[in-house]
């Protein structure tokens, strides 16, 4: 297994699907609901975006290619919308809907599975990893291994997302949450200038 192309792949995921900065979205979103209910968008919402990334590593390239779109478009627009969630957090305006907050909504699959977890950054970053990791020995296996940490992950955060809370308080929170926004939008430009370094140098 190449070990650095996991730690790159798992650093990257970790920062854009953001582990701890998903605990005061999970809990403004399952406000009201049971501990037992807790406990099933907990794993439900990891679930689906686990299935998203891993349709989108092996058949992104080809869904881009069936739609006439391009990679580097694709990490455009993925870095655009990145820099609108990662304003979001770094001025703290980041909260549900109203509409979701009712019970027989279920939250798991949109909006905490999708765009939240598995949104336009993590499957861009998914669809160049895996087209990176067929050019290296033990690639495939890196990413597939980086893929299920940061999901394992993101179980872990929701589902003792109280306890947690209850161990960092609210300002732990709000300062994991600003500095990913930042990270983030480093990220976010980075991804945008990739991408047009790209476009200029196959130009």
């Amino acid at each position: 297994m190449d070990v650095q192309f996991f730690v790159e792949a798992f650093v990257t995921m970790f920062v854009i699907m953001d582990p701890p900065g998903i605990i005061p979205l999970f809990l403004a979103y399952t406000r009201g609901r049971t501990e037992r209910e807790r406990t099933r968008i907990a794993w439900q919402a990891p679930i689906v975006a686990f299935c998203l990334i891993v349709v989108f590593a092996v058949f992104g390239r080809a869904i881009l290619g069936y739609l006439h779109v391009e990679v580097a478009a694709m990490q455009i627009a993925g870095g655009l919308l990145l820099l609108l969630v990662a304003l979001q957090l770094l001025t703290g305006e980041t909260g549900p809907p109203p509409n979701t907050m009712k019970s027989n909504v279920n939250v798991a699959l949109v909006p905490l599975g999708t765009p939240l977890l598995a949104g336009p950054g993590a499957i861009v970053a998914t669809i160049v990893f895996a087209q990176q990791a067929g050019q290296k020995n033990g690639g495939i296996l890196a990413l597939a291994l980086a893929i299920a940490a940061v999901h394992i992950l993101l179980w872990v955060f929701m589902r003792f997302s109280v306890t947690i809370l209850r161990v960092i308080k609210e300002n732990g929170v709000e300062l994991v949450t600003r500095v990913s926004g930042l990270l983030l939008s480093a990220l976010a430009v980075q991804l945008i200038i990739t991408a047009i370094r790209t476009l200029l140098a196959t130009g």
